[in-house]
């Protein structure tokens, strides 16, 4: 290695800081620093920065930092999906009406229908995007004839609900907002 002459191009050792060297005396070197500083440092501390070197401390400090810094993925953030909350509407009769054993089975059926379709509108019309109706097991007239109901709307799907959660009792009906999510 060629020793250091004023005006030469220089690194320290173990830091990150590069400067132009001002003066020599012995092993005593003083640089001026790229921010401005004027500092002395031992011949030893110091690397003649030129064509024989390919990538100086400084360029690997900040390699280093780069490679220490997390690293962001490329591409848009996944977000973790939250569980929309759903509207859930109890079609039971003795929900519907207490005096239901009074009431012709026929007349309980159109209350429960009703009930289900102005729901149904209220969640599209505030945007809601998740309906769960719980008609309960019974003989499946209501789980049949909602389902009929369900198909006369667009832009939406529905399934058997959780059963953890509703048992077989209970239909999901997913809303969808936007025209491309339509299935």
């Amino acid at each position: 290695m060629r020793s250091l002459t004023i005006g030469d191009r220089v690194e320290v050792l173990d830091e990150a800081l590069q400067g132009v060297v001002l003066e020599i005396q012995g092993d005593q070197v003083w640089v001026e620093l790229d921010e401005g500083f004027e500092l002395e440092y031992a011949l030893d501390q110091l690397i003649r920065l030129g064509e024989d070197f390919q990538v100086s401390n400084f360029q690997a400090a900040q390699s280093k930092n780069a490679k220490d810094a997390p690293q962001k993925k490329k591409g848009s953030p996944k977000m973790p999906k939250k569980e929309v909350p759903a509207l859930e509407v109890d079609l039971h009769a003795h929900h519907l009406n207490p005096e239901a054993d009074r009431i012709d089975p026929f007349d309980i059926l159109n209350l429960q229908l009703d009930t289900a379709k102005r729901q149904l509108d209220f969640a599209i019309s505030k945007r809601i995007q998740r309906v769960v109706f719980i008609h309960g097991v019974g003989q499946g007239v209501l789980k049949t004839e909602l389902g009929f109901l369900l198909k006369k709307y667009s832009g939406i799907r529905h399934y058997e609900a959780d059963f953890q959660k509703y048992g077989w009792g209970a239909t999901e009906v997913y809303l969808y907002q936007n025209a491309r999510e339509e299935y």
